[in-house]
């Protein structure tokens, strides 16, 4: 029995392994920056401490786990290294501790903290298992058979792992501050692919993951026929989405989901197949499909009078496309009113026509400044030079936020990965 102090608690994949060791009768502490963060909330029911950075809260005969935001010159960091505790960076010590498990390792440009936790959620209908979800939720269950958890491609982080499965959701162009392009991005994933010990489930209809070479079987999914595993009848209803499972062409079963749009149709194919091939009891994956009531920061809904305020961690235009879509197929009586906050300077250069684009998609657009990151705090650029390629856009401020009153019966979607929910709450506090 140790005590493990986690520098950076609040991030979202600290937070969430520091909730799976609490879980698991361990003593848990933390450190972060004084700036509230979504996932601390869950941290501090639980009674676990979160304290303001500081040397002097490394002590002897700890474990200590390290963000990987932060440098080696971190001064925690410096103070472990010099005590030589058991030191651990996020990465490595979750490739440790996974195991002890059956685990799926969830990954992809896009669509991995979705497909995460409707993974971890279905199986848990019919066999114990822990998870690890990059919305900063994280549980521990001590006779757990299966250890299900987001990998982030990032820093090409995701190599410190060797699951038994691997769902690939899709490979895209993104983090452009480390990838150089997206050769770059394929590589890291097809270097990736050659760790798993199974199989790998991947999206067919990505032309671009049929380029992946591996030992391992490949079970393919998707809408197009030729995928091995794939969805075919969607009806979307105001309940949400029902639609037949074919694998190997014989139908395996009709299944329903309360979410909406096609991104949702495919996370659930891949997490079917997955319990198909560890021959989990399908009436219990029905269930808990049916059941299933999304994650934090995607697609969260709340209802004031007659607009739906939802809050998305969309923030990259593929991403954006797929949440105007979902609430268009949800709600399609109502106007769809996007409010974007782009996330680092690097990201939003990049992509700038390719924002545009997604966000025409709405019916009206507001526009937050950059925000930055621990890494790129300022760039060339402003949100006006986005705002500038879409017509009628607006850059909003919190000041100003009473221009969204006039969006009756509307869906007004606050997306972006930086702080994003203070413009929300401050509409919803003047409301």
């Amino acid at each position: 029995m140790t005590l493990y102090h986690f520098i950076g608690i609040k991030g979202s994949g600290m937070s969430a392994l520091a909730h799976i060791l609490y879980d698991m009768d361990n003593e848990v502490q933390g450190s972060d920056i004084d700036k509230h963060f979504f996932t601390e909330d869950a941290l501090r029911d639980k009674g676990i401490q979160i304290m303001p950075f500081d040397s002097a809260n490394i002590k002897e005969g700890m474990t200590v786990i390290a963000g990987n935001a932060f440098g080696d010159d971190h001064p925690e960091v410096v103070r472990a290294k010099e005590l030589g505790v058991e030191y651990y960076r996020y990465h490595d010590f979750l490739g440790r501790f996974m195991s002890q498990y059956t685990s799926i390792a969830v990954t992809g440009a896009h669509g991995k903290t979705s497909t995460t936790g409707l993974l971890s959620h279905v199986m848990n209908g019919d066999k114990k298992t822990s998870y690890l979800i990059g919305d900063g939720t994280g549980m521990g269950q001590l006779e757990s058979e299966y250890f299900a958890f987001e990998a982030c491609e990032y820093r090409r982080h995701f190599l410190s792992y060797t699951p038994d499965y691997a769902i690939i959701t899709n490979i895209d162009f993104d983090h452009p501050d480390y990838f150089k392009n997206l050769e770059d991005v394929f590589n890291a994933f097809q270097e990736m692919a050659h760790k798993v010990k199974k199989a790998i489930i991947a999206c067919g209809d990505d032309k671009i993951l049929h380029d992946i070479k591996v030992d391992v079987p490949v079970y393919y999914y998707g809408l197009g026929q030729e995928n091995r595993v794939r969805a075919e009848n969607i009806v979307t209803s105001s309940e949400g989405t029902s639609f037949d499972v074919l694998i190997d062409n014989e139908l395996y079963g009709n299944f329903k989901t309360p979410m909406f749009g096609n991104h949702q149709v495919l996370n659930a194919l891949a997490v079917i197949t997955v319990c198909y091939l560890e021959q989990l009891d399908v009436s219990n994956i029905k269930e808990a499909l049916a059941l299933f009531g999304g994650v934090k920061r995607r697609f969260s809904e709340k209802k004031e009078g007659t607009q739906i305020l939802i809050d998305d961690y969309a923030h990259h235009p593929a991403e954006i496309k797929a949440t105007i879509d979902s609430a268009r197929k949800k709600y399609p009586n109502k106007s769809v009113i996007a409010i974007f906050q782009p996330h680092t300077f690097s990201r939003t250069e990049k992509f700038l026509s390719e924002f545009a684009d997604s966000l025409k998609e709405a019916d009206q657009v507001y526009l937050c400044e950059i925000f930055g990151s621990a890494r790129e705090k300022s760039g060339a650029l402003t949100i006006q030079d986005l705002a500038d390629l879409i017509p009628n856009s607006q850059v909003l401020t919190e000041e100003a936020i009473d221009v969204l009153k006039q969006h009756n019966d509307s869906v007004l979607l606050f997306m972006g990965a930086g702080d994003i929910q203070k413009f929300q709450q401050a509409y919803e506090n003047l409301l």
